[in-house]
């Protein structure tokens, strides 16, 4: 339970971080400087060890049953964080253009067909793992903080769909219905594969290189 527990609060703590960076992007007015200012949530999640599901999804295969099982607390955790944001910004005075745009954003999202989301979702994650994979092995500081703009940057910039971003923008744009549960749960699997892919390729590799006389 202390786990669950603690994995949840560090969910929540990555849905609040996600749900900031969405704020910046819907009320910038160029795509590309929101793109930019939207890594401030990979980067605060990265930088405290907060509980990112897109991130932490990456390593299942790497990890134990139990590390398997903390990832529904996470999920849950960053649906919390990124509703709990999403309703207070609509009671401010910024609630209005923050709603408008995130109707716009989600009704384009969920007029799209599962499969273009579910392929959008898994390249997505492909680029999440490069970003958070990049922070934790490359040796220089420039280097790992370069990997997580230009991974986050070319997965909005490239309008690929990430699971917990989209729960933010669907609270703000107070849009949840069974169909955008639905699309959700298509993106978050599309997620889960996008993010093993790297790493279940090079397991591979590294496996065949051994085999090698």
């Amino acid at each position: 339970m202390k786990n669950f527990f603690e994995s949840f609060i560090k969910g929540v703590l990555a849905g609040v971080c996600i749900a900031l960076g969405g704020t910046v992007f819907l009320l910038t007015d160029s795509r590309l400087a929101g793109a930019l200012l939207f890594t401030v949530g990979l980067f605060t999640i990265c930088t405290f060890g907060f509980n990112l599901y897109t991130g932490k999804v990456c390593y299942i295969f790497a990890r134990d049953g139990k590390y398997a099982l903390s990832l529904i607390p996470i999920w849950l955790g960053n649906l919390a964080g990124t509703v709990a944001v999403a309703e207070l910004e609509l009671l401010t005075r910024q609630g209005g253009a923050i709603s408008e745009k995130a109707k716009v954003l989600a009704q384009t999202k969920l007029d799209d067909g599962l499969l273009s989301i579910f392929i959008l979702s898994v390249l997505c994650d492909v680029l999440i793992y490069i970003a958070v994979e990049g922070f934790s092995s490359i040796p220089h500081q420039v280097g790992r903080y370069l990997a997580l703009f230009f991974g986050v940057v070319v997965f909005i910039m490239s309008g690929f769909e990430h699971c917990v971003a989209n729960m933010y923008y669907f609270a703000a744009a107070s849009s949840w219905t069974w169909k955008t549960l639905l699309f959700v749960a298509v993106m978050t699997l599309g997620n889960s594969v996008g993010g093993v892919l790297i790493p279940l390729a090079r397991m591979l590799a590294g496996r065949l290189a051994k085999k090698q006389p």
